[in-house]
């Protein structure tokens, strides 16, 4: 299991393919403010209310300044049809061989159903301007974590 990440941290670099199969970097959001958010499985419940909150609240985190990745070990194919069942116009990144999940500790042991696991772990990620981590959340919850991040942002409703 990789170590977790802290806010004060460097982001992990990374190139992965978006739902179109165009490669996205996150060096292409340098100088920008940006929420990446991992998540275990498109279109399983969890994971739609998550995607459908940020989705609910893009424009008002865009307007603060923040880009949002979605990534997942999901395949291309999955995450289009992911977007398009749900409305979603952010990146959806598909890390199939979790490396990715890996550098940003959001894949190992978590307790599901009272049994110890090793899966994606629900995590998000704010990286600032310089590419330096502000916030690492572990472990959120699908529901009301996109009000929770907006509190820690200080962005209003």
């Amino acid at each position: 299991m990789a170590d977790r990440l802290e806010a004060g941290n460097p982001a992990p670099a990374f190139t992965l393919t978006d739902k179109d199969g165009a490669e996205v970097s996150l060096s292409e959001y340098a100088g920008q403010k940006v929420v990446i958010y991992f998540y275990p499985a498109a279109s399983t419940p969890g994971c739609t209310t998550q995607a459908c909150d940020f989705r609910d609240n893009l424009n008002s985190l865009e307007a603060a300044g923040y880009r949002v990745l979605g990534v997942s070990k999901d395949s291309a194919d999955k995450l289009q049809k992911f977007a398009d069942d749900e409305g979603l116009t952010f990146p959806l990144l598909s890390d199939p061989d979790l490396s990715v999940h890996n550098a940003y500790g959001a894949y190992g042991e978590k307790s599901m159903y009272g049994k110890t696991v090793t899966g994606v772990l629900r995590s998000t990620f704010v990286v600032d301007e310089e590419g330096v981590l502000t916030h690492a959340l572990y472990n959120v919850k699908a529901t009301g974590h996109v009000a929770s991040l907006r509190k820690k942002l200080g962005i209003d409703a």
